[in-house]
């Protein structure tokens, strides 16, 4: 097919999540509730992890950084969602559109790479709990950190160029409230195999792996929590864990429901709830988790409440 005489597209035209004007108002105002409820949760979280002395180990400084992962993740879509809220026209430029989906991509692997290295810190910390403090050092938990952030950057390096090379000739109406690959692919009018292939290496990288990590190193928490004699001790290990296994669940539950649908045409109502719940219900609802099933993060909280009161 010969692409040359046809026009470039340089925006899209995006469904957003409703037309209907009387429902637009009470979803605006829902949404920046949430939008400010996270800000707060995951500024909060971040400050008690830095402050608390109780919280100066490993495992909180991981919590830390996916709070702070949360904030920005949460801030990529969201102001976008309120603002086309308020209107009737919803656009983004082409350039905005590949921005967005850059770090949209590049944080939403990050934070699944980042729950398995948790899942391995928890899984050190139980098995190993004598040599954990020579296992994660503070300089292992850095380099963890970046390797997780340098792996989730370059993989967004390559699908980004990936997505946003391909011809956008024809329509231009984009089934969604952000840019996300299945739609953008769909609107492509070349070849897009090679990005199709991509998009299957980097599922397998960004969540396959991750959760098989985390599905290896539960397997062998559980079974040393089973050896551990007293039912105190095997409920503080797994008061340890069932946080993160709770974040990991909702995070992985949402996205696999989203992403292993069959393709069709049209977004349902259900694919746009779950998109909404993952991007930006979890960034609110992952500091929630970790400070009412977490007794230590409560306690801080609680420590630095009493001080600052």
């Amino acid at each position: 097919m010969d692409y040359q005489n046809k026009t470039k597209v340089t925006t899209f035209v995006l469904s957003g999540l409703t037309d209907d004007e009387q429902l637009a108002p009470f979803l605006f105002f829902f949404f920046l509730l949430v939008y400010l409820a996270c800000v707060v949760f995951n500024f909060g979280m971040i400050f008690v992890v830095l402050t608390a002395p109780t919280l100066q180990t490993p495992m909180y400084h991981f919590l830390g950084y996916l709070s702070m992962l949360d904030l920005v993740y949460s801030s990529v879509v969201n102001p976008k969602l309120l603002a086309d809220l308020t209107t009737k026209l919803k656009i983004i430029s082409f350039t905005n559109c590949a921005v967005q989906f850059f770090f949209f991509d590049f944080l939403a692997v990050t934070e699944s790479l980042l729950l398995s290295t948790m899942a391995y810190d928890r899984y050190a910390a139980i098995c190993h709990p004598f040599l954990y403090v020579s296992v994660i050092t503070t300089k292992k938990c850095s380099g963890l950190v970046l390797l997780v952030f340098s792996t989730g950057f370059l993989q967004s390096v390559i699908q980004t160029c990936c997505i946003f090379t391909l011809d956008f000739c024809g329509p231009n109406y984009i089934d969604n409230y952000f840019c996300d690959v299945p739609q953008l692919l769909k609107l492509a009018c070349s070849s897009n195999l090679s990005c199709n292939l991509t998009k299957f290496l980097i599922l397998i990288l960004g969540a396959m792996g991750p959760l098989i990590i985390i599905f290896v190193s539960y397997s062998f928490i559980v079974f040393s929590i089973l050896q551990i004699k007293s039912s105190e001790g095997r409920k503080k290990a797994f008061s340890t864990c069932s946080s993160h296994l709770t974040c990991v669940s909702v995070f992985y539950g949402t996205v696999f429901f989203i992403y292993l649908q069959p393709p069709s045409n049209t977004l349902g109502w259900q694919e746009k709830a779950g998109s909404i719940f993952y991007t930006i219900i979890i960034p609110m609802l992952n500091p929630l988790i970790y400070s009412l099933r977490n007794q230590e993060v409560k306690r801080a909280i609680r420590g630095t409440l009493h001080k600052y009161r």
